[in-house]
């Protein structure tokens, strides 16, 4: 009886704390597959209700939650070469430009910011924090947009969101956390401030980069406001503000008449929740990829204070 006993765990209080009982582990249970399930759910309906037909949907009073008979008709209707294609491309490289020129411009600038001795330092980090208090109005960033010519153009959806000063403080705080030692034994060895940056700092700020690049990405993909204010030409669209101007407005993706693709389309809910979809898988697929850095950049602010 004394070895058995011996071999049962042993429950040990944490922080003076006992313990949750089977009752509590138990609820606690039910709370996280309710949150997941409210979370995987909506999706699953959106990825059967793009693959089923008009008759399903019909059926099932607008939703599937499994399709009988699973097609991807409204997904060729979609990726066919129409509108959705070229919305597609649009916000591919729209953000794929946007982040890259936006963690460039950021790390200079948070970068400069870092180094109390550099040019104007406080003058413009008095600048980089009045922007944080202080925002353009949409009626005078129309007209700075119209004045320097920008209407109608790409850099339209880049330009006015290219630096968010938030984003620059965390990106100066985490540089200013990297060792004073590293760098000035560069400049002893003959380095210059742009070799500094780009050998030992960016080098070291991975984590950093990864989750500003994350911001920045999704926000540049899910962006639509601007593309309503500064482009005109259709052909232009990002594929946010096609699926708002599908689904919210449910008017015709067809171009001068031309309609999205062939004349048997699928069902409208399909072609609705296919646009969805596409619109979804980009920023899904690049996660995973950037998560390892992401939770690294979480946890080195959290540890650091």
């Amino acid at each position: 009886m004394t070895a058995v006993a011996s071999r049962r765990p042993v429950r040990r209080n944490v922080n003076g704390t006992p313990p949750p009982g089977i009752a509590m582990r138990g609820a606690k249970g039910v709370v996280l597959i309710l949150a997941c399930a409210f979370v995987v759910v909506p999706f699953l309906a959106v990825v059967s209700t793009s693959l089923a037909d008009q008759q399903q949907i019909t059926a099932a009073g607008g939703y599937v939650l499994w399709p009988e008979r699973p097609n991807l008709d409204a997904y060729r209707a979609v990726l066919s070469g129409g509108v959705v294609t070229r919305a597609l491309f649009v916000s591919v490289g729209v953000t794929l430009v946007g982040t890259l020129l936006s963690l460039a411009c950021t790390a200079l600038l948070a970068y400069a910011l870092s180094r109390p001795g550099s040019f104007a330092h406080k003058p413009l980090l008095m600048t980089v924090l009045f922007t944080l208090f202080f925002t353009p109005g949409i009626i005078p960033m129309y007209l700075l947009i119209r004045s320097i010519g920008l209407l109608d153009s790409y850099w339209a959806l880049i330009l006015p969101v290219l630096v968010n000063a938030f984003q620059v403080l965390i990106m100066r705080a985490f540089f200013m956390e990297i060792p004073r030692e590293l760098t000035d034994a560069a400049r002893i060895d003959g380095a210059g401030e742009l070799q500094i940056l780009t050998r030992i700092v960016l080098p070291l700020s991975k984590a950093v980069l990864a989750v500003i690049g994350l911001f920045q990405a999704v926000a540049f993909w899910n962006a639509f406001f601007n593309a309503v204010l500064y482009i005109n030409d259709t052909a232009k669209w990002p594929l946010q503000l096609v699926l708002r101007t599908y689904v919210v407005d449910n008017t015709s993706l067809g171009v001068d008449g031309t309609e999205l693709a062939g004349t048997a389309m699928p069902a409208s809910q399909s072609i609705q929740m296919a646009i969805l979809v596409v619109s979804l898988v980009p920023i899904a697929l690049v996660y995973p990829f950037l998560q390892r850095h992401f939770a690294k950049g979480v946890l080195i602010g959290a540890v650091k204070g």
